[in-house]
């Protein structure tokens, strides 16, 4: 059985995708927490001997060091058979929301949660930006899990447990009342929060949180 390590930081949502799909598949990993807020990422020594990408979170198997949400995900569904694409057709969805996740639905919202929660006095210009933009894709989400119960069908993927990253954090951090105002997704969370060994983000990721400003 491998021997896994994630390295992360508590309120990484991309972190999370990656404890949530191991702990779903029966996995257990050691848990090395990462000083993101005090900069360790940005330093040479740390890039040099974790990821010189620079970039949390990063998964380690057998010292190995695997590093990329979407790719580490895909990799793990088909080593363990679970939230994979059953046929070609859904192979190519799963990418396909993978590649709108990490550009789109991830990419803004993780920027403006971290603006909004762990910045103080963030550009309420540059935030409304942001919010518009992330409204626009919650709409088309819950256009789509309107019509069936996960993204691509009847049953989740790695498409649904990336999807849910950052949309699964306190409403106190991302401001956004999904039930209030996009109930397709709130539903559609509640259905991902239903699948046995389901854990929040908070409850996967322990450690130092950073400063947060509301």
């Amino acid at each position: 059985m491998p021997r896994y390590r994630l390295h992360y930081f508590p309120e990484s949502g991309n972190s999370y995708k990656l404890a949530l799909m191991l702990t779903l598949c029966g996995q257990s990993f050691e848990s090395v927490w990462t000083d993101f807020g005090g900069g360790i990422t940005r330093t040479a020594a740390w890039r040099a001997n974790v990821n010189p990408m620079g970039e949390i979170p990063v998964l380690e198997e057998d010292g190995v060091r695997l590093t990329q949400t979407g790719p580490i995900l895909l990799e793990l569904a088909a080593r363990y058979g679970r939230f994979g694409g059953a046929d070609a057709r859904e192979r190519f969805e799963i990418l396909r929301w993978l590649f709108w996740d990490n550009q789109k639905m991830s990419g803004f919202m993780a920027t403006y949660r971290y603006r909004r929660a762990f910045t103080p006095q963030p550009d309420e210009k540059v935030q409304g930006f942001l919010r518009a933009r992330i409204d626009d894709f919650l709409s088309i989400l819950a256009g789509e899990v309107a019509q069936r119960p996960f993204i691509i069908g009847d049953r989740p993927t790695v498409a649904d447990l990336s999807l849910c990253g950052y949309l699964s954090f306190p409403v106190e951090e991302s401001g956004y009342d999904l039930a209030a105002r996009f109930p397709p997704v709130a539903a559609w969370l509640q259905r991902i929060a239903a699948l046995p060994g389901w854990k929040p983000p908070y409850d996967l990721l322990p450690g130092q949180r950073l400063q947060r400003y509301v």
